[in-house]
């Protein structure tokens, strides 16, 4: 076994469980989705680690060991030798479960201390791009959630409502805005059903694409009445779990023509 007496080490947090994380380091389509395109991964002990980096570099390794959402460690090198040959570096990547998904630790051990240094912020712009990866996958359906939370500020059964929001919205979910305080799904539906006393014939609904960055979500939306004509718009704040579901929103509402 190579001797690596340097080493760099990184700790990150994905918001994705530890079987999703895992998957785009034994996936090719995944693992090149945070690479680069063409670079594939064989996840098995002496598969073949292959990356084809954006300005078309070529990096090297071998798989040494697997174990399935916890542990994956291989060589590391690049196939011009420079800076460093394939096999004269290992990476070690462990997972495990935190509150907020995943904390994925990386261990990045080599021969030579020159590397290191240059792999330092490497490390951190590749996992930046690895937590936009799963994101991406997790999130994909994140218009949905947020049509369906739209949708459900007309819903007038009390027991639909309530099962909308059981389905789209962690138990604890939280609403601030200039007209909310509210934690919880019960405390969120009677809030609900209120406005719809107060605010008859107002409903809401999406402007625009959703716009994504790890477990965030901005969506523009407005206010209308049965006539169609606006009444309010402004922009929600979405924060997602893990499993998808909402875990809190901020509304920020645009100045009314009258407050301009």
């Amino acid at each position: 076994m190579p001797d690596f007496p340097y080493s760099l080490e990184r700790t990150v947090v994905i918001n994705a469980q530890p079987e999703t994380v895992f998957r785009f380091f034994t996936d090719s389509a995944r693992w090149a989705s945070w690479w680069g395109a063409g670079s594939t991964i064989d996840a098995r002990p002496g598969g073949r680690v292959y990356v084809r980096h954006p300005n078309g570099v070529e990096s090297l390794g071998e798989v040494l060991e697997v174990r399935p959402a916890e542990r994956i460690m291989f060589t590391y090198g690049f196939a011009s030798g420079k800076p460093m040959p394939p096999g004269s570096s290992r990476v070690t990547i462990s997972l495990e479960p935190d509150e907020s998904g995943t904390r994925l630790r990386l261990l990045h051990e080599f021969a030579e201390a020159g590397p290191r240094e240059e792999h330092v912020q490497g490390w951190r712009f590749q996992l930046s791009l690895f937590g936009n990866a799963v994101a991406n996958e997790v999130y994909a359906d994140a218009a949905k959630a947020v049509d369906a939370w739209f949708n459900v500020w007309v819903v007038t059964d009390d027991r639909a409502r309530d099962q909308t929001l059981a389905g789209i919205a962690a138990p604890g979910i939280r609403f601030r805005d200039r007209f909310s305080l509210l934690d919880g799904i019960a405390d969120l539906s009677a809030h609900i059903g209120a406005s719809q006393r107060f605010m008859p014939g107002i409903g809401l609904r999406r402007k625009g694409d959703v716009r994504q960055c790890q477990g965030t979500v901005l969506v523009d939306w407005i206010a209308a009445g049965a006539d169609g004509i606006e009444r309010m718009s402004g922009t929600n704040v979405f924060t997602f779990r893990p499993d998808g579901r909402i875990d809190s929103v901020t509304g920020l509402a645009n100045p009314s023509p009258m407050q301009k």
